[in-house]
């Protein structure tokens, strides 16, 4: 700690301690100090009395300037944190908006290819009855409706209705039966459900849900056992409707578990990782739900569960 002692008129300095300074500017140097500390008077003492000024240490003027030093590290941090945060969610706006591109045009591509080839059919006299042909021209008419009706309903909120899980359930898989593969080995979907479970529901929106739930489950089957299962259950739990999407497929170690409803990830080659992040916004942000991973392991399969809240009364 600096120090320099002067009698108390200060017209001389007799002594210092730790002051890099000339003679000639010890009093100087003690008038500084004194606009920032008061000097100490000693009365009993030879050729007193005497005043001891003091100023800061090194170490001291360092500790004052830490906590600015500390903030500034602190908020550098920050920073970082910010500028990365930014970068991955920009990086996720990105992953989400081409994967929305790529499944409006996977959606619409394949009522689409069924018309042309129906149309084609048309073509060559006698090849089709055109009464048949009408009536599946119609139901792919229906489908673009229905896909056109499920992106209309991403960008606001839809309206909710009471409906049978059941039948829902029914018709997603009746139609996901019609598309799996003949050759191979054999699919078995089952539904169950007790009767009379409802919830409140935008039917398409749900639809679309489990849909590309049991499109990734057929994703997910290969190799033993033979057929493979996917097995659709239904149950109430208290004020809680739970459906269960459950596979026989290869399923996921830990670290991919992780990922499963990260926009963009996908551990297909050509997927663009989106049909488990759009399931889960369809169910929690427009349906006041949960979509979450209930189980997997590598080579037994994986179950997914939907929560929903069941319709009071």
């Amino acid at each position: 700690i600096p120090a320099i002692i002067t009698d108390t008129s200060m017209t001389f300095a007799s002594l210092q301690r730790n002051v890099d300074a000339p003679e000639g500017e010890w009093l100087a140097l003690a008038r500084e100090m004194d606009r920032v500390h008061e000097p100490i008077r000693l009365n009993d003492v030879p050729g007193g009395p005497l005043l001891i000024h003091y100023g800061e240490s090194p170490l001291a003027r360092l500790i004052r300037l830490f906590p600015i030093v500390q903030l500034a590290v602190v908020g550098l941090f920050v920073l970082v944190g910010y500028l990365g945060f930014s970068y991955v969610r920009r990086s996720e706006q990105s992953s989400l908006w081409v994967g929305m591109a790529k499944e409006a045009a996977h959606q619409l591509g394949t009522p689409l290819s069924s018309m042309m080839g129906w149309i084609e059919l048309l073509r060559l006299d006698g090849a089709a009855d055109p009464s048949d042909v009408a009536d599946e021209l119609e139901q792919d008419t229906d489908r673009l409706r229905r896909v056109a009706d499920r992106f209309e309903k991403i960008g606001s909120q839809p309206e909710l209705e009471r409906a049978h899980v059941l039948q829902v359930l029914e018709l997603v898989a009746d139609y996901i039966r019609r598309r799996v593969p003949q050759l191979g080995s054999p699919v078995e979907i089952t539904v169950e459900s007790p009767a009379g479970v409802d919830a409140m529901l935008n039917v398409e929106l749900f639809e679309w849900v489990v849909e590309n739930l049991l499109k990734n489950a057929l994703d997910a089957l290969e190799g033993p056992p033979n057929p493979h299962r996917i097995d659709l259950t239904v149950r109430r739990q208290q004020d809680r409707v739970l459906v269960e999407v459950r596979d026989t497929g290869k399923g996921m170690d830990r670290a991919t578990a992780r990922h499963v409803f990260r926009p963009g990830f996908s551990t297909k080659r050509r997927g663009w990782g989106l049909v488990l992040c759009l399931a889960r916004r369809i169910v929690e942000s427009y349906h006041g739900g949960e979509l979450s991973l209930l189980e997997t392991r590598p080579g037994e399969g994986t179950t997914f569960r939907i929560e929903l809240a069941a319709p009071a009364g």
